[in-house]
């Protein structure tokens, strides 16, 4: 065997597109606030924003968003590389190498992002937290499931003994760094370019420079990857007719804990410390896989709700061009070099903005998928992946569905 030749494009779940375009979509409405100004890390949104409308606003996106979607996208992440591992092994190949590429590429686009671009990127993360993955491949579902909920166990207790100090001193949440805001304003919104890159490294490593958050971000994203392994394994959602009732067992499970974890917080009274705990942690892998089998779920019934979701898929299809380009739009739109709205756009244009912006996305990706096989950062990942450039265009034959593997 001298060389692997690439997977062709067979057999499309389109449910699986339309999770991958409504993840992008709740990502992109958690990221542009983030992207617009330094409240969402260092605190202020409320004293910066203090209208009925932007608090509204925030708690809608704290209850349906936050913690919801990148997690969502975490567990099509590992459905994803356990259903191009399979494909690879039936074909004869060697899974190991080829994965191996497509997490390098992953990291280093990432690492592009971060760096340059914006400092809440997720593709570094997801590619260097996906080395565990190598991990479970062989493993049963059984032990999948079990060390899913084991690590997500886990990273709750770690984070209630990290805090647990400051139980009842009054110091949780509410926290203001006023001159980390003040920073982030004048480099974003006034500096040139090399002080935007130092900014974003800055704040790259506030989020990221520590042991003890990649421990937490570990205890997030790996749990979510194996769910997506253990539900790849288990073949649920290649066939929804078939596998019916353990979906919408899950569907009812993720369903109490979303309201009970995510929802509950904004409208009982609870302790802080147990919101901070639990909220981000429970309630957003609870809705995650609320919303991953809410889709599969409305597909089965083949009604209204299908040509409803329709429109997301042709997002998702070219989930990770779409992803870059929200960034660079952000990019252009807010920062000094750009347009320089930064810190400027109310919670409710971001709103606004958010849905006008990912509207044209899912028309230029329609237009795009009939051209084109593959997205601009699909199709370099791809060659890269598999050493070889890869054809652009869609052939004049008819061609088959593209497959689920990207």
């Amino acid at each position: 065997m001298n060389s692997i030749q690439p997977l062709k494009d067979t057999n499309r779940l389109p449910w699986i597109d339309a999770a991958r375009g409504i993840a992008i979509f709740g990502i992109f409405m958690v990221n542009m606030p983030a992207f617009n100004a330094p409240y969402f890390m260092y605190g202020g949104e409320q004293k910066y924003w203090p209208s009925e409308t932007s608090n509204m606003i925030q708690t809608i996106i704290d209850i349906f968003f936050q913690a919801s979607f990148y997690t969502l996208f975490s567990f099509l992440f590992g459905f994803g590389l356990y259903m191009m591992k399979e494909r690879l092994q039936e074909k004869g190949y060697h899974y190991r190498p080829v994965l191996l590429r497509r997490l390098i590429v992953l990291i280093a686009f990432g690492a592009i992002h971060a760096f340059f671009i914006w400092h809440g990127d997720i593709l570094f993360s997801y590619g260097t937290l996906g080395l565990f993955l190598f991990l479970f491949f062989g493993r049963s579902p059984k032990a999948v499931l079990s060390w899913a909920i084991g690590l997500l166990t886990l990273s709750v207790v770690i984070l209630y003994l990290r805090i647990s100090p400051y139980i009842g001193m009054g110091v949780l949440g509410g926290y203001v760094n006023e001159p980390a805001i003040a920073q982030a304003k004048q480099a974003y919104g006034e500096g040139s370019l090399m002080e935007i890159w130092e900014q974003n490294l800055n704040d790259w490593l506030y989020s990221n420079g520590s042991l003890m958050s990649w421990i937490f971000l570990a205890g997030s994203l790996i749990p979510m990857f194996l769910f997506g392994l253990y539900f790849a394994k288990k073949k649920w959602l290649h066939d929804p007719d078939q596998f019916g009732k353990p979906l919408t067992v899950t569907w009812g499970i993720t369903l109490a804990l979303f309201v009970v974890f995510k929802a509950g917080p904004h409208f009982f009274e609870i302790p802080e410390w147990f919101k901070i705990v639990t909220q981000d942690s429970i309630g957003g892998s609870a809705s995650a896989l609320f919303y991953m089998t809410s889709v599969v779920l409305l597909y089965k019934k083949r009604s209204t709700f299908t040509t409803l979701l329709k429109p997301f898929t042709f997002v998702g299809r070219l989930s990770l061009s779409n992803y870059l380009l929200q960034s660079i739009i952000c990019f252009f739109m807010f920062y000094s070099v750009g347009l320089g709205f930064y810190g400027e756009v109310s919670p409710l244009a971001t709103l606004i903005l958010v849905l006008v912006i990912y509207s044209l996305q899912v028309i230029a990706s329609r237009l795009w998928i009939r051209s084109f096989r593959y997205g601009p950062f699909e199709w370099l990942w791809r060659s890269l992946t598999y050493m070889s450039l890869q054809p652009m265009r869609r052939s004049k034959e008819r061609e088959g569905k593209a497959s689920y593997e990207t």
